[in-house]
């Protein structure tokens, strides 16, 4: 069995290019798989490993000052969903592209798990997912609004163009791990929004939090990992992956005619280049090979 561990943490890391090859090696050294990124702004990412590397991995961390507190996740599955390891420096670790957006200086309000179902049931609160359209289709919170963005860095231009500070009083957000509902609660305090809460761990701290019978989310919960989805329970959802659009896909859509496995599915077979489905053909008979040859083929995956 491994474990899953999903991390991250704002905070000043002014050496953030000369920690990417010392956490590498330990990583490596552990048999870490996964992807992490380092950025001025601090840390964020998703590794699997051993019950010990992992917890090894978190004693790395705890030694340095500027990671305590560092928000941590758990699951297991039973491979590992990694295939290998990347260590990335970036601009941000979550990409809002709004220059001066920093949680360490100003956030909106922690809430709890515990105390999330009370919150987004109050009439007055609007109720945001920040994360992409196709994380919504498969699972979010009821009454939550679909922002139907594409990429975090849209998430601005909605806020300017469909709410109002004065309007929108109480304002609650959400994300998979707490990372871009935290980022997104600085933003909208910055443009005068006066009451703004985030869901602390995000929906992977609630449903390992909440009991089913007590539980407002509805749907399985998309995770960037070779699992593709969880369900309430934290274990491996029954979605599948497109490697055209890189959407999650249900049964449904697998026996659908425009289901073409590893290439195209329903929601890309008009818009995927014949171009890119003849790499992509080509790449599914490496990987059929490979599966023949009792190998494992690592760029079957999106994933790191």
């Amino acid at each position: 069995m491994f474990i899953v561990a999903a991390l991250y943490k704002f905070t000043k890391l002014s050496d953030y290019q000369q920690l990417q090859p010392v956490l590498k090696d330990f990583c490596q050294s552990h048999d870490i798989k996964g992807s992490l990124l380092l950025a001025e702004e601090g840390i964020n990412g998703t590794v699997s490993g051993t019950r010990q590397a992992i917890d090894e991995l978190k004693a790395w961390f705890e030694n340095d000052s500027r990671f305590h507190a560092l928000e941590y996740k758990e699951s297991m599955s039973e491979k590992c969903p990694f295939y290998r390891l990347k260590i990335k420096l970036k601009k941000e670790i979550v990409t809002l592209g709004v220059p001066g957006t920093d949680p360490t200086i100003r956030a909106g309000t922690y809430i709890e798990p515990e105390d999330w179902n009370q919150l987004i049931q109050d009439p007055e609160v609007v109720l945001i997912d920040t994360r992409n359209d196709y994380e919504v289709r498969i699972g979010t919170f009821k009454g939550a609004m679909d922002p139907n963005t594409t990429c975090f860095t849209q998430f601005p231009e909605v806020i300017s163009k469909e709410f109002d500070p004065k309007k929108h009083k109480k304002v609650a957000m959400f994300c998979t791990g707490g990372i871009r509902c935290e980022k997104a609660s600085s933003y909208m305090l910055a443009q005068g929004f006066e009451n703004v809460y985030h869901l602390k761990g995000g929906i992977l701290r609630y449903l390992e939090t909440i009991p089913t019978e007590k539980s407002l989310w509805e749907g399985d919960c998309f995770v960037f990992d070779q699992r593709v989805t969880v369900d309430h329970s934290l274990n491996r959802g029954d979605y599948s992956l497109c490697y055209g659009c890189r959407m999650p896909l249900t049964q449904e859509d697998l026996m659908s005619e425009d289901y073409e496995t590893g290439v195209s599915c329903p929601h890309c077979v008009e818009k995927v280049s014949d171009r890119k489905k003849g790499t992509l053909r080509e790449r599914q008979k490496q990987i059929a090979l490979a599966a023949d040859k009792g190998q494992k083929h690592i760029g079957i995956s999106r994933f790191p």
